[in-house]
């Protein structure tokens, strides 16, 4: 449990290092062309090599990690923003029409792959980081709201919440106040799991050119670039790929982690 936690944490941490400290500082500038330093591998100079276009490939990685994980975490905030309010009123009013409404909507939106929706937005929208965001976005709120309604259903059975009915409280106070915060642990888990997705939402939707424009770098128009040039020049497909690959490998340890630290039963059962 706690190698799991602390070596998704680690991963996560350094890309997030690189991220912020590509505000700040980057070994190269990452629009700059240096042709006669074109496709070389990782030297002293260079130390992942150059691209197709003499750019230096830290560098990109660096301010690519800034892109993805931009465009995960607001995505999942605006998932989580939305669709948990959505999950706890729809398991507030259980057999309802809002209830209703809500889940047979998840179930028309999980009917087409996340990746499929995505694209169909951003084409629509135009190609950009910021509708990236927003298709994805709008596939993380069925599933918070799945998340949240499963899991707050069983706690409004509990005798607590009879109390807290009898002491007055309506269904919105009782939400805030009882049932959120016993199943924050759940959706912060989750908040990992969706975090992990986005970003491979967002490589893959810059990879076919939809996601992050030019001259801003991405993981996944990074790897687009080059797919023509793997035979001569493996390496400028290989970090970028292994960048992701080692993302959302923490990011997946990190959250299976938490969730056996959270969960009591999963800690008591391991001990």
């Amino acid at each position: 449990m706690k190698h799991s936690l602390y070596l998704g944490a680690a991963l996560s941490c350094v890309f997030l290092f690189a991220a912020l400290i590509s505000f700040l500082w980057t070994p190269y500038d990452h629009t700059a062309l240096d042709i006669p330093s074109r496709l070389q591998g990782p030297n002293k100079a260079h130390w992942l090599g150059t691209d197709h276009f003499g750019r230096d490939i830290l560098s990109m990685l660096m301010v690519g990690a800034r892109t993805s994980l931009a465009v995960a975490l607001v995505s999942v905030g605006i998932g989580m923003c939305i669709g948990v309010p959505l999950g706890l009123w729809a398991a507030a009013r259980k057999g309802g029409w809002a209830d209703e409404i809500i889940m047979r909507t998840n179930d028309l939106i999980f009917a087409f792959p996340s990746l499929v929706i995505a694209i169909l937005i951003t084409s629509i929208m135009g190609a950009g980081a910021t509708n990236a965001i927003l298709a994805i976005g709008i596939f993380n709120i069925p599933v918070f709201a799945r998340v949240a309604r499963g899991a707050a259903l069983p706690i409004w059975e509990r005798e607590f919440i009879l109390a807290a009915r009898v002491a007055g409280k309506g269904p919105v106070r009782i939400s805030q106040e009882h049932i959120l915060p016993n199943i924050l642990n759940l959706l912060i888990v989750q908040g990992t799991i969706q975090f992990s997705l986005g970003i491979l939402a967002e490589a893959g939707l810059s990879y076919v050119g939809l996601g992050a424009q030019p001259p801003t770098p991405s993981w996944g128009r990074m790897l687009a670039d080059a797919q023509t040039l793997v035979a001569i020049a493996p390496h400028i497909a290989l970090m970028p790929g292994v960048a992701i690959i080692l993302t959302v490998l923490g990011l997946n340890l990190m959250g299976d982690g938490l969730r056996d630290y959270l969960d009591p039963k999963l800690r008591v059962s391991r001990a």
